[in-house]
């Protein structure tokens, strides 16, 4: 069964990015049913293109667990990774992704790159697409949406 609980967190992140001008995504890293680490996008405000909420969830949880594998952990995130986030899933080993809302365009795990598929690929994490899928939907039109 699948606890919402930490999407519904991600969700809450990603409107925190919103907040801050940034592409409205969270991430929430957890082991054992608690939070280890977590983060929305921040590229603009730290003037990094590879903050990316999730690279940012990982580097805290794997700072908080002190090891940089993360094989008992699960990653949720709002919308479907990127190839640079799914490369990091692959090497932090992160046990199992779960995602709201597909990314067609951007998209790196069920479109585009589909990296967990190819044959050099070191790790291949279980994945959930779809948890909150319309909430994150809805966030991220609607950012775009005001911007436009």
């Amino acid at each position: 069964m699948i606890d919402r609980r930490f999407m519904d967190r991600a969700l809450e992140l990603g409107c925190a990015a919103a907040a801050a001008g940034e592409v409205p995504v969270g991430a929430v890293v957890t082991r054992n049913g608690a939070i280890v680490g977590e983060a929305h996008n921040a590229p603009r405000d730290l003037h990094d293109p590879t903050a990316h909420a999730e690279i940012l969830a990982i580097r805290r949880a794997a700072e908080t667990l002190g090891t940089e594998r993360l094989t008992d952990c699960d990653l949720w995130v709002t919308l479907e990774p990127c190839a640079m986030c799914a490369g990091a899933i692959v090497h932090a080993r992160i046990g199992r992704l779960y995602y709201a809302a597909s990314d067609p365009k951007g998209g790196a795990v069920e479109h585009g790159a589909r990296v967990f598929d190819q044959p050099q690929c070191l790790h291949r994490p279980e994945v959930y697409g779809g948890i909150g899928e319309q909430r994150a939907a809805d966030m991220l039109q609607g950012f775009f949406r005001q911007r436009r």
